[in-house]
C-alpha cells in the first residue's frame, strides 16, 4: 500500500492509497480521530473504514490532518483541518477522475470534518459517519444534507452520550430523496472496543443497500423512478 504526500494548503499531508480494482473504481475518503486526543490515520476504526471500502474494490485514501504523524502545520481548530480534506480530496479526485461514486467516512471528529466536507462537495454520493460528535459540535449547518449516509454510534458512548445523538439525528433536515440512516450499536462505547465486528457489520449491511452489485451492494437503481 503506497505512502503518499499531498501538497496541503499549511504544507505536505502524508497518507496512504490504496488504487481500486479497476481504472473506473468509485472512491472513499476516510477521516480520523482528533487529533489533541491522539488520533491518526491508523487508528482502529479508521483503519477498519478503510478495509471496508477496499475489500469492496474502491480506491480509498486516508491521511493524517495538519500537524498529526508527518503532516506539517498545526492544529487549526477544524477550519485548517477542513482544508486539509478538501485538499486531499481534490488530490484524490484527480488520481481517479472517472469513478463513479464517491463517498466520505470518519470516526468522531473525522465524522464532524466528513459532513461539512460533503456539504461543500455535491459530488459526494454517501457518508459514514461512525460516534459523530454531536455534543461538542453544532451540526446545524446540515441544511439540508445532500447526501444520503449512516450515523453510526455506540449505547455506552462515555464522551458523545447516546442520547445527545439521538436529539440531534431526527432534527438534521434533508434534500428530497435523500436519507440519513442511525443505527446504535448495544454495548459500544467511543472507540468500539470489542465491538468493532458489530461496527464493520453495520456499516457492510448499510453500504449492501447503497451500492450496485458490481462494488459488493445489491441496489439495482428503478429505470422509472427519479433518485435525484
Amino acid at each position: 500500500m503506497p505512502d503518499v504526500i499531498i501538497p496541503g494548503p499549511a504544507g505536505r499531508l502524508e497518507g496512504r492509497y490504496r488504487p481500486g480494482r479497476s481504472e473506473n473504481a468509485p472512491v472513499a475518503l476516510i477521516l480520523h480521530p482528533h487529533p489533541n486526543g491522539g488520533g491518526n490515520m491508523n487508528t482502529q476504526l479508521t483503519l477498519s473504514l478503510f478495509d471496508l471500502f477496499k475489500d469492496r474494490g474502491f480506491s480509498v485514501l486516508r491521511f493524517n490532518f495538519r500537524g498529526v504523524g508527518r503532516s506539517q502545520g498545526s492544529w487549526d481548530q477544524g477550519l485548517g483541518e477542513l482544508s486539509d480534506a478538501a485538499t486531499a480530496l481534490d488530490w484524490f479526485q484527480a488520481l481517479n477522475p472517472n469513478a463513479p461514486l464517491s463517498w466520505v467516512g470518519g470516526h468522531s471528529f473525522g465524522a464532524y470534518i466528513a459532513m461539512q466536507l460533503l456539504m461543500r462537495r455535491p459530488e459526494i454520493d454517501g457518508f459514514i459517519s461512525v460516534a459523530p460528535p454531536t455534543n461538542m459540535y453544532d451540526f446545524s449547518f446540515l441544511a439540508p444534507c445532500p447526501s444520503s449516509g449512516l450515523i453510526l454510534n455506540g449505547s455506552e458512548d462515555k464522551i458523545v452520550p447516546p442520547d445527545d445523538v439521538q436529539r440531534v439525528v431526527p432534527k438534521i433536515r434533508v434534500q428530497k430523496g435523500r436519507v440519513i440512516t442511525h443505527e446504535t450499536i448495544p454495548g459500544a462505547g467511543h472507540f468500539f472496543q470489542n465491538k468493532a465486528e458489530e461496527m464493520e457489520k453495520a456499516v457492510n449491511a448499510y453500504l449492501d443497500t447503497r451500492l450496485p452489485p458490481a462494488w459488493g451492494g445489491n441496489f439495482v437503481p428503478d429505470p422509472d423512478k427519479d433518485e435525484s
